[in-house]
This record gives structure tokens, sequence and C-alpha cells, in this order.
């Protein structure tokens, strides 16, 4: 799979994935050994067992929209330092850092596109990008996409991967918490539908605001998806946790989410929701 990114802002694009070194790779799930030619080909997931190995924007794109249909928006948007952060370096050093290792000036990358020819706006979140973690620009670039599907009157689609509110920005990273579910109640008010994928891993502030404020939320298999972590979890309430707590399934036995879809149907499945949706 190649995608070309075309920007408006002509900032440059996703770097290509880096993969271990070798021919073959291992599941960390079944230990099945997998060509690599067949786990791309597979979706990045493995053929036995359908374990999902993390990936990164430009393949998701590659997966859910149409061949060369994202036009990214709002590339240039990027955090400041406000409160002149240093643990054991700047923050400044850290997004300098992020902006190397990935190609991008922020943790969500926004645009516009097509799935089967519909339009959409969609926004993709970076791990890679300090952990997919939500500041006062992530905040900003989800406000704007959500503007664009306003004002175009197209879905939402928004796929998620994050550690939570980014800590360099203190109280301003949980007031995106605030400015992101208010403008979906805007969204919710127009009719528009808004549609969260919720990928591994998924949790802390993005998981309370934008993440599981979808009117349809997807899930895939095996997603670590919550606002604290398992272990922080147990060691608050000095008890075992359930097996699978805080995964795909387990969220979707208890409601949390409204399914869970593999990789390689993931493009059909929002397909036939906006589809129907529209309709």
């Amino acid at each position: 799979m190649v995608w070309f990114l075309r920007s408006k802002d002509n900032i440059e694009s996703d770097k290509p994935k880096e993969m271990p070194d070798g021919l073959w790779t291992k599941c960390p799930s079944c230990n099945e050994i997998i060509f690599k030619k067949q786990l791309e080909e597979n979706y990045f997931s493995c053929p036995k067992c359908d374990y999902h190995f993390r990936i990164g924007v430009s393949e998701y794109i590659d997966i859910i929209l149409d061949e060369n249909s994202f036009v990214e928006i709002n590339s240039h948007i990027t955090s400041a330092d406000p409160l002149n952060f240093f643990d054991s370096k700047s923050y400044v050093e850290r997004i300098e850092s992020a902006r190397a290792q990935t190609g991008f000036n922020e943790a969500l990358i926004s645009g516009t596109g097509t799935i089967d020819g519909n339009a959409v706006a969609a926004g993709f979140m970076c791990f890679a990008f300090i952990g997919g973690s939500m500041g006062s620009a992530v905040g900003e670039k989800f406000y704007r996409l959500a503007r664009v599907s306003l004002e175009q009157s197209i879905p939402l689609i928004v796929v998620c991967s994050s550690g939570g509110a980014r800590m360099q920005e203190a109280a301003l990273s949980l007031m995106q918490m605030a400015k992101t579910s208010a403008i979906l109640t805007e969204l919710h008010d127009a009719h528009l539908p808004y549609i969260t994928v919720l990928t591994d891993p998924t949790t802390g502030g993005v998981t309370a605001s934008y993440g599981m404020l979808g009117d349809i939320t997807i899930a895939e298999p095996g997603a670590l998806i919550g606002f604290a972590g398992p272990r922080v979890i147990e060691q608050t309430i000095k008890k075992k946790l359930p097996p699978n707590f805080q995964r795909a399934e387990f969220l979707l036995e208890k409601g949390f989410v409204d399914m869970v879809v593999s990789r390689k149907n993931l493009k059909s499945t929002l397909s036939t929701i906006i589809r129907w949706v529209q309709n």
C-alpha cells in the first residue's frame, strides 16, 4: 500500500513506517511467524489469531479512505510552551524531537477525504507524537476539523490513539476536553454523524472526551481503552481485575462501545454506516 499526501499547507508528509529488520516478524499474541508482505496484505493483523499490530497515520489513511483522496488541513498548528515546562528536557525539545521522528507538527492529523466516494472530515491521532497526547494544538485542530464537518455538512470520523492529556501543558490540556465536547454538541444539533474508531491504546483525557462521545463508537480487536491504566486501578482498589479488563471486547460486553471491527472490515463498515445515516 502506498499513500501520497496532498497538503493545503505544503508541510512535509508522514515518513515511511519503519519495520524491524528481516523478512519475518513474530506475532506477540500467538507466536506465529509471519512473512512481512503477508502481514501488510492482511492489514497489519495476524492471519492466525487476528492480533492487530499498532500502525501509523499513513497506514490508517490507506486503509480507511479512498486512494489519494486525503487533503490535510491546519497542518501548521503546533503547541507553544506557555509554562516553560522542563523535566528531563524542555517541552520545546520534546516537540521538536516528535516532529523529526514523525514528520508531523502535532499528534492529530486532520483533513478531508472520501470513503467509497462519500465525503468525510477525518482526523488521525499519531501515537508516536508524544504518546498521541492531547494539548492545546490537538484541541484546536479537532475543533477546526469539526467546523469543517459543520460547514460542509459531512460526517466526522476520528481514529483515536492516545495516552491522554499532555502533562506539559497542565490545565490547558484539560481544558481541551470541554472545548472538543462543546463543538460535538453543535454537530449533534446539526444532525451530523460523529464516528470514533478507538485503537490500541486510547486512554486518559481523550477517552474521557471526544474518544467516547461518538454517535457510533467502533473499537479495533484487543485495543486497550480506558481512563486510568489497569495497573493503576489494581493498585488503587487492591483487587485483581477481571480477564481482558479495558480491552475492546470487554467494553463491548459492558456497552461502552458499539462494535468491535477487524481492520480489514473497517472501511466497508464505515461506508455502510455513512450510507445508513445519510438516508
